[in-house]
């Protein structure tokens, strides 16, 4: 019996065409796959930098409340207990129980990288208590990156705000990289060459004074010269966050950094 002209035109796929397609198909998964990845590690990336500005934004407007509200209440204020109401807007360290302030720069608080607020975050209150509010850059042992910490003591007559705050100061910002070492700032500048001006560290906290003993129409930046700078004058706190994503770019591998800046401005009088 022979076999129909059709039956015999059915054929199957050789095996070349069979290796051909599954190159063919091969390629398309890997360029899909690959281009699945990098998608990834963009969007990853975008979510860290979109993270950590969200959490020095927050941070930043915390530190600039507290300024705002430094030093409580008015000269009216009648009152003997020394925890109802503020000494100076501005704690400083060591020797916060001296008649007189350091300048600022001559101690270790007021700084670059270290702050006390002295305020009473509750006024309306009447059993509220004037608090020492700190903000320190450092390296905690447990996180090993170096994150702006706050925290906050009671005021106590007599006793040292940096030794009663730093045993309640917990993680604000991490990976705040304002004191970065010579080698990293270099790396950060080849990225964003307007960071870090003179490739320098850039302070955490810079301070503008009031000049009671020489009047100026604009208060000028304080330094460690000059009766006035001390933190009893100062009036304005500007505040620099300079942040860095906790990995680098997934394309590029270059380090993604966001930089913050905000203004306090202390509306209550000195006592």
């Amino acid at each position: 019996m022979r076999k129909s002209p059709w039956a015999a035109r059915q054929q199957g796929f050789t095996l070349i065409e069979l290796l051909t397609a599954l190159g063919i198909f091969l390629v398309v998964c890997g360029a899909a796959f690959t281009l699945l990845g990098s998608s990834q590690q963009h969007y990853q990336t975008e979510s860290q930098v979109l993270t950590s500005f969200q959490e020095a934004r927050l941070g930043l407007d915390q530190i600039v409340r507290d300024v705002n509200d430094a030093g409580y209440p008015p000269p009216s204020f009648a009152g003997t207990d020394p925890t109802k109401f503020t000494s100076t807007p501005f704690a400083w360290s060591p020797g916060y129980t001296v008649p007189s302030p350091c300048l600022i720069g001559s101690c270790t608080t007021p700084g670059d990288w270290d702050i006390i607020i002295e305020t009473n975050p509750n006024p309306q209150d009447p059993a509220g208590q004037v608090q020492w509010i700190r903000y320190q850059l450092m390296v905690p042992p447990l996180v090993q990156v170096p994150t702006l910490m706050r925290g906050a003591a009671l005021k106590q007559s007599g006793h040292e705000p940096a030794m009663d705050t730093a045993a309640f100061m917990a993680p604000l910002v991490q990976n705040v990289v304002n004191n970065a070492s010579p080698a990293q700032i270099a790396q950060y500048q080849a990225v964003y060459p307007g960071m870090f001006p003179g490739g320098v560290p850039v302070p955490v906290f810079s301070y503008t004074c009031d000049t009671p003993t020489f009047p100026q129409p604009q208060p000028p930046a304080c330094t460690s010269a000059g009766p006035d700078n001390s933190p009893v004058n100062i009036r304005d706190v500007t505040i620099t966050l300079i942040v860095a994503a906790p990995l680098p770019d997934g394309t590029t591998g270059v380090p993604r950094l966001v930089q913050l800046t905000g203004r306090g401005r202390r509306i209550n009088p000195n006592q």
